[in-house]
């Protein structure tokens, strides 16, 4: 701990650079969470699906039934939106919502957080996303 004092004290510019750094990412990060940004990458949905995330995909049956990410569910958007509650037993599991672009599945993850759902995520790119990174889908 000495030479981090040490280290500041002798190169006080640079220490002041990687706290406002870290305050910059932080304040970024705050925003995020305020806007309600909820979309992540392929990544992170790969991440969030090892470590055992609902995946609902909210395509039309016959977009789902050409492919989709193992172990999704599938549940169009107008019936996530007239009936949230469809999957109250997810509601304390992580929910990944997919779609064809990721603008459908935005408006769904939005539907569960307003339902009371806290840990859902939207992909962003939505299947077309997934693809371009060469992921598994399933028929």
């Amino acid at each position: 701990m000495a030479e981090l004092i040490e280290f500041a004290n002798t190169h006080p510019l640079l220490a002041g650079g990687v706290v406002a750094s870290l305050l910059a990412v932080l304040g970024y990060e705050i925003w995020l969470r305020s806007q309600g940004v909820t979309q992540i990458s392929t990544a992170a949905a790969v991440h969030l699906i090892n470590k055992g995330a609902t995946v609902l995909d909210v395509r039309k049956a016959e977009q789902f039934a050409a492919g989709h990410i193992v172990n999704a569910r599938n549940l169009e958007l107008a019936t996530l939106e007239s009936d949230p509650e469809s999957v109250k037993k997810a509601k304390t599991k992580v929910i990944l919502t997919v779609c064809d672009n990721g603008m459908t599945s935005g408006r769904a993850a939005n539907t569960l957080r307003k339902a009371g759902f806290e840990s859902v995520f939207s992909l962003k790119g939505g299947i077309g996303a997934w693809r371009a990174e060469n992921l598994p889908l399933v028929k």
